[in-house]
């Protein structure tokens, strides 16, 4: 009998510590907002909305995803091209990082508060490593863009790669919804050969719900596309109530339903994380996988400053779901 219980005890500390869980940071963490991040050799590298000690987009390094420092830009101030398009625009929005064909590919996205005049660029690297004879960012200028004709708006990029090595752009906000472009491998452009703007995910548009989805970001674990949208509204400190959901498909280009069934682009999606009444508003997410295992990384506001922190928290596939820790309670 001794045997049976100190084998199920020590079974039900493995699953413990196995469970999903929201990691403990500290150091640079904040203001950062719709964080994407990389691994490259030893080290993470997280990269933001948010100006930094005034630098757009900047970057931040940890060699252990626990301690975290500000340690450079991309920018350090919207690109000219993009100043022609969006006059006003006073920085670059929600980053999206992957490393593909030898390089480094950032896209960025630059528009005004409220309007779906917007563009999206890419920015090239060979290297994270500041300290590198060859670190040096290369802006590579428009990839898409859309207009106050367009029923979408080109912000929240995502660069996602199919089971054939085939790239493809999603993106969007508000509006109609999240869209998706396929991607030229080679120049990280729009392709010549598929020019279908493809819809994914929607939500109705009504006096209570204003289509409020938006971030996109597209991974494939097993047989299926997941794709991992924030609803509701950022960006209002702790009154913010983003909160992050999902769903899937047997090909990127959908049709993604929820656990129910329901299609995403009749508003259907399942929750994966929202807030508490410590930490409101978690959204802007991303994901990493990786080979020392799979992460949600995200932002979400300290309810009592408002402020947006980074977050990141460890992430597990069940029953064809992804689950992720809870936010923490305490301070």
């Amino acid at each position: 009998m001794k045997s049976i219980l100190l084998a199920a005890a020590m079974l039900s500390v493995a699953l413990a510590a196995e469970a999903p869980e929201v990691l403990t940071l500290e150091g640079d963490l904040s203001p950062i907002h719709d964080p994407a991040m990389v691994r490259e050799g030893d080290n993470y590298y997280a990269f933001a909305t948010n100006k930094f000690q005034q630098k757009d987009v900047p970057m931040f390094c940890s060699p252990d995803l626990h301690l975290w420092k500000f340690c450079g830009n991309v920018f350090d101030g919207v690109p000219g091209w993009a100043l022609e398009k969006i006059p006003g625009a006073r920085g670059i929005w929600a980053p999206d990082i992957k490393f593909v064909r030898g390089e480094f590919r950032l896209y960025y996205s630059v528009s005004t508060f409220g309007s779906n005049q917007s563009v999206i660029g890419l920015v090239t690297n060979k290297t994270l490593n500041p300290a590198s004879a060859d670190y040096k960012w290369m802006d590579q200028g428009l990839v898409f863009e859309s207009t106050k004709q367009d029923d979408f708006n080109a912000i929240d990029p995502n660069l996602a790669v199919d089971a054939d090595g085939g790239m493809w752009m999603s993106f969007g906000s508000f509006w109609s919804g999240i869209k998706m472009r396929k991607l030229d491998p080679r120049t990280g452009k729009l392709s010549s050969d598929d020019t279908t703007l493809y819809s994914l995910a929607s939500r109705p548009r009504t006096a209570e719900l204003k289509a409020e989805i938006e971030a996109p970001f597209i991974v494939r674990n097993g047989n299926y596309y997941y794709l991992f949208v924030s609803f509701d509204r950022c960006c209002r400190g702790a009154q913010s109530n983003y909160k992050i959901m999902v769903g899937r498909s047997e090909k990127i280009t959908g049709p993604y339903l929820d656990k129910t069934g329901k299609p995403m682009m009749d508003g259907g999606a399942s929750l994966l994380l929202e807030g508490n009444e410590r930490w409101k508003g978690p959204g802007g997410q991303s994901v990493v996988q990786d080979a020392k295992g799979d992460l949600l990384v995200f932002h979400s506001y300290d309810a009592a400053t408002g402020r947006p922190f980074l977050q990141i928290s460890t992430m597990a596939w069940e029953n064809g779901w992804p689950r992720v820790g809870a936010l923490p309670t305490g301070k």
